[in-house]
């Protein structure tokens, strides 16, 4: 579930009226990149899409200086009403989606598994850097934030902690993954059969 119409139906009900340039000046304040899942460049064709649901109401034009007229944004009753039911669906929603590398490790090249210990390594340069990087930009942006907003982004640095943990335990166990590959590719598994077709005297037991 993206929360880009949350952001856009909260904003404009928290600050009144804006325009698609407004609101991209917000969110760009605000570091949106560090905490929801769109970019900022997507809010212009989302404003469009609420406006056309009837969320958003088309309220007046302005022009600034020698720029082009720009279109004002109001939220409507309606969009109250779906902006409720967002806070409420995001809040209780708990979202993990799978890792690809889960399947790669558990699925992996029988020809390449001395490759495994340098893509580990990769990951978890990667997932230090990145843990770095949230804690430095945490730490610059804490002065400006609500306690809401604050625990938000240690949201993130708390789940890279948590990611970098498993893959140094994946680390130290990857010995005794490499030598069960090796010990299962000797003993392939045997193909998937299909159950045996039921008689016309048979009886599902689930039935």
């Amino acid at each position: 579930m993206s929360s880009i119409r949350l952001y856009i139906l909260d904003a404009l009900a928290r600050r009144g009226d804006m325009h698609g340039h407004q609101l991209r000046l917000l969110a760009e304040q605000e570091h949106v990149h560090l905490w929801t899942d769109f970019s900022v460049g997507a809010l212009y064709g989302a404003l469009k899409r609420l406006a056309a649901e009837g969320l958003l109401a088309e309220v007046r034009t302005e022009r600034e200086g020698g720029y082009p007229e720009r279109q004002v944004y109001g939220i409507t009753d309606a969009g109250r009403a779906v902006l409720g039911e967002l806070h409420r669906q995001h809040l209780e929603q708990v979202a993990f989606k799978p890792d690809p590398f889960d399947l790669a490790l558990s699925r992996p090249d029988p020809t390449r598994l001395d490759d495994l210990s340098d893509a580990l390594e990769v990951r978890l340069s990667t997932l230090r850097r990145l843990l770095a990087d949230t804690e430095h930009q945490n730490a610059r942006a804490k002065p400006y934030l609500s306690l809401g907003e604050t625990h938000a982004l240690l949201h993130r640095e708390h789940r890279l902690r948590a990611e970098l943990a498993w893959h140094e335990e994946l680390a130290a166990a990857l010995p005794d993954v490499v030598a069960d590959e090796r010990a299962r590719a000797l003993t392939p598994e045997p193909l998937p059969t299909a159950p045996p077709a039921k008689t016309l005297n048979q009886k599902d037991p689930h039935d």
